[in-house]
């Protein structure tokens, strides 16, 4: 074996590709700045119990683990910048009111999500603390929608869904909390045979509101037949109203899930998907996760998503990027005014280094700076 091949799942990131990736980056920040998200940086490495604080078992698996030769104690490498934002929300911020923050950062993981998936995502997130009400869901998916618009995805959608009514039906129904998991993995991998076997020792009223969450899928009309099919709870009811709302008020197409279960243990109301045509991986996660920030001592209300600009950069249309000005090398003052000006103005300069005056051109060139009348200007490549 080769000592320096990567690990797998693992790559470089070469150009033009890490420019687009920046570019994405940049516009992104720049689009949740211009709406009032704060940026925050987490550190890489936080003691494992504050890394996975409310996030359930599966970010756990997730998470490499090694010890900290200073302390003794056990540190993780974040698999999720997520709960890391919560604490930071919870316990440095320490506001009362509504707080919107983002963040951009590499993640990595034990095992990639999907088989064509890295191990190491570039994560860039919005998230809102310290409101429950749907608005503030509504809010995060809108500004998904203009996010996926500013990187080029056309034709996105999302895939919305709700924890609460399988926790209702759980919870009404007595079920167990090993029997909860169980379900919640059935649920999750759509296996429907297995699911009518495990049913079979629950009354008839949670059996039936349990078998019917796999048929509630599709577009608007799914939410008047889970008001018909699934029982008549409070919470039941409070979640099919803010998914009606959520319905009537997108800027782009959405479909309805009552069996997507992703984030179980993690997420506690409306949870969604975004994905973009011909990509068979969700582009984008989002949704509330009041629970995480009682877990650090403070019952914050939250709400978000995020997106792995890798998987984004490779989804979306391709930009035409502008060639660079080749410049000779020289000691010219004139030269270097206008290098100096051509820069300035955003245009790429690259100057040719002694002893390659030979190559004409290099490949992101596509004009040269050339002296005329005693002046510097700019033509393209190939003219005399």
């Amino acid at each position: 074996m080769r000592n320096w091949l990567l690990p797998e799942n693992l790559e470089d990131i070469l150009p033009p590709q890490a420019q687009r990736i920046e570019r994405m980056r940049s516009k992104l920040l720049e689009l949740f700045r211009g709406c009032g998200y704060q940026l925050v940086i987490p550190p890489m490495l936080e003691y494992l119990e504050s890394l996975l604080t409310g996030t359930g078992h599966d970010l756990d698996l997730r998470t490499f683990k090694l010890v900290d030769q200073l302390s003794g104690r056990m540190m993780g490498v974040r698999a999720d910048i997520t709960p890391q934002v919560a604490r930071i929300d919870a316990h440095l911020m320490n506001r009362k009111g509504v707080t919107r923050l983002c963040y951009a950062g590499s993640v990595l993981h034990t095992r990639p999500r999907g088989l064509d998936s890295t191990r190491e995502p570039l994560q860039i997130g919005a998230e809102i603390y310290g409101h429950a009400g749907i608005e503030s869901d509504l809010e995060i998916q809108q500004l998904l929608a203009e996010a996926l618009a500013a990187c080029g995805i056309s034709g996105a959608r999302l895939d919305i869904g709700h924890v609460g009514v399988f926790r209702a039906i759980c919870r009404h129904g007595r079920v167990g909390a090993e029997l909860e998991s169980e379900l919640h993995g059935v649920l999750e991998r759509k296996d429907l045979p297995t699911l009518r076997v495990v049913t079979e020792r629950l009354q008839g009223a949670t059996r039936k509101a349990l078998l019917a969450l796999p048929e509630l899928y599709g577009d608007g009309a799914v939410i008047d037949r889970a008001g018909r099919m699934l029982p008549k709870y409070p919470e039941i009811k409070a979640a099919l109203r803010d998914l009606k709302q959520l319905a009537r008020t997108q800027s782009i197409p959405v479909s309805f899930d009552l069996a997507d279960l992703r984030g179980y243990h993690y997420h506690s109301g409306v949870v969604f998907a975004a994905y973009a045509p011909g990509v068979a991986n969700a582009v984008a996660l989002g949704g509330r996760y009041d629970e995480v920030g009682k877990a650090f001592g403070r019952a914050r209300p939250a709400t978000g998503f995020s997106v792995d600009l890798r998987e984004l950069a490779r989804t979306a249309v391709k930009e035409t990027a502008a060639g660079a000005v080749r410049a000779p090398y020289s000691s010219d003052a004139g030269l270097a005014s206008a290098i100096r000006k051509l820069r300035s103005s955003g245009e790429v300069v690259m100057v040719a280094l002694p002893g390659h005056a030979a190559e004409r051109t290099q490949p992101e060139c596509d004009r040269e700076l050339v002296k005329r009348a005693g002046k510097w200007a700019v033509r393209k490549l190939g003219k005399s």
